[in-house]
C-alpha cells in the first residue's frame, strides 16, 4: 500500500502508523447526516468547551446572576453563534450562511415564549435567582439531546417524504394565525398534569434543599430514610417539557428554511445557548415584550408561506437572502411596536405558589 507524501504523491509504502493515520482521516471524512464527521466534531467540541467553561469557571459557586453579567454572557454567546456562520460560509456556501443566520434569528426569537414560561416556573416554585442558573444549565444538556433526536428524525422523514415540508408549512401558518387571535389565559401550574403526576408518583419535599435536585430524609409516613425530589427538580422537568413543546413549532420552522440537518441543529443549539444566558436580563423586562407575540405570529405565517410562494412563482426555493431580510424586518417592527406600546408600564409582579 502506497502512502501520499507531503505533495500528494504516492512514492513510498505505508507503515503501521501511516495506515492508522489514513484510517483516522477516512473516519473523519465519513458523512454523518450529509456532512463530514469532523465538522460535527468541531461543533460538538465548541459546545462542550462552552459548557465546561460556563459551569467549571464562571459558575463554580451558586450566585445570583445580575443583568450586567447576563448581558456579557449573552453577547459572548451571540458573537460565537454569529462567528460560526463564518465557518458555515467557509465549509459550505454563502447561501447556507444566509440560511444559518435566518434559522439562528428565528430560533432565538421563537424561544422568547420559552423565557416567559421559564420565568413562570421559577416564580411558581419560588426558586431563588442563585439556583436558577443550575436548573438552566442542566436544562441545556437535555435540550442538546432532545433537539438532536428530533432533528435527526425530522431530517430522515424529510429526506424520504419531501411532501412533509408542506405539512410543516401548513402547521406553521395555522399556528401563526392561532397566535394572532387566541388570547393567552392565566397559567395555573398547581393544576398542571405533570406537576400533579410527579407529586403523586414521587416523594417531593415542600421546601428547597440548597441546589440539590434530590435529598435523603426520613419519610414522615414510614420513618425510613427515603430519597426525595426537591422543587428544584420539578422545575427542571417542567422546563425540559416546555422546551419540547416549543420545539414542535421551532424545529418545523427551521426545516422550512433549510433541510440541511447540520444547519438546523447548529443554529438551534447556538440560539438556545445564548437565550438561556440572556434569561436573567430579560426576566426583569419581559413585560416590555408583551406585544412581540404578534410579530412572532406574522413570522410563522411568513415562514410557512415561503414554500407556497416559491412554487407559485416557479422558483426552486425562496431566496435565503430575502428570507433573512424579511425576518429581520418583521422582528424589528415587532420589537419597536412592543417597546412603544409598553413604555412607562411597571413590571407585573407574579405571586409564587403558596
Amino acid at each position: 500500500m502506497l502512502c501520499p507524501d507531503s505533495f500528494g504523491m504516492t512514492s513510498r509504502r505505508c507503515g503501521v502508523n501511516d495506515r492508522e493515520v489514513i484510517r483516522e482521516m477516512e473516519l473523519l471524512t465519513l458523512l454523518f447526516l450529509g456532512k463530514p464527521v469532523w465538522m460535527w466534531l468541531v461543533f460538538v467540541g465548541i459546545v462542550l468547551a462552552l459548557l465546561v467553561f460556563d459551569l467549571g469557571v464562571l459558575h463554580k459557586d451558586d450566585h445570583e446572576i445580575g443583568v450586567a453579567e447576563s448581558l456579557k454572557l449573552s453577547a459572548m454567546y451571540i458573537a460565537l453563534g454569529l462567528a460560526f456562520s463564518g465557518f458555515v460560509w467557509w465549509q459550505i456556501s454563502a447561501e447556507a450562511t444566509a440560511q444559518y443566520l435566518t434559522a439562528f434569528v428565528v430560533e432565538k426569537t421563537l424561544a422568547m415564549d420559552n423565557v416567559f414560561v421559564i420565568a413562570l416556573i421559577f416564580t411558581f416554585f419560588a426558586i431563588p435567582r442563585q439556583y436558577q442558573h443550575r436548573v438552566l444549565f442542566w436544562g441545556i444538556i437535555g435540550v442538546i439531546v432532545l433537539r438532536g433526536i428530533m432533528i435527526a428524525l425530522g431530517a430522515t422523514i424529510v429526506a424520504n417524504y419531501a411532501w412533509v415540508l408542506y405539512v410543516f408549512a401548513v402547521f406553521l401558518i395555522f399556528t401563526g394565525i392561532k397566535m394572532l387571535f387566541v388570547k393567552e389565559g392565566d397559567h395555573d401550574l398547581s393544576q398542571n398534569k405533570v406537576v400533579q403526576f410527579l407529586r403523586k408518583r414521587f416523594n417531593v419535599t415542600d421546601e428547597l434543599h440548597g441546589n440539590n435536585f434530590f435529598v435523603k430524609q426520613a419519610n414522615p409516613k414510614t420513618g425510613k430514610i427515603t430519597r426525595f425530589a426537591t422543587p428544584l427538580f420539578l422545575a427542571l422537568v417542567l422546563i425540559e417539557i416546555a422546551d419540547l413543546v416549543f420545539a414542535v413549532d421551532s424545529v418545523p420552522a427551521v426545516f422550512t428554511i433549510t433541510t440541511d440537518p447540520f444547519i438546523v441543529y447548529t443554529s438551534n443549539i447556538f440560539a438556545i445557548l445564548g437565550l438561556r444566558a440572556l434569561y436573567f436580563a430579560l426576566a426583569a423586562i419581559l413585560h416590555r415584550f408583551a406585544y412581540l407575540k404578534y410579530a412572532l405570529s406574522v413570522l410563522l405565517i411568513f415562514i410557512g408561506s415561503k414554500i407556497f410562494i416559491a412554487d407559485a412563482l416557479g422558483w426552486e426555493k425562496f431566496p435565503p437572502a430575502w428570507s433573512l431580510g424579511i425576518t429581520f424586518a418583521i422582528l424589528g417592527a415587532g420589537v419597536f411596536w412592543s417597546l412603544w406600546k409598553t413604555r412607562g408600564q411597571p413590571a407585573a409582579v407574579a405571586k409564587p405558589a403558596e
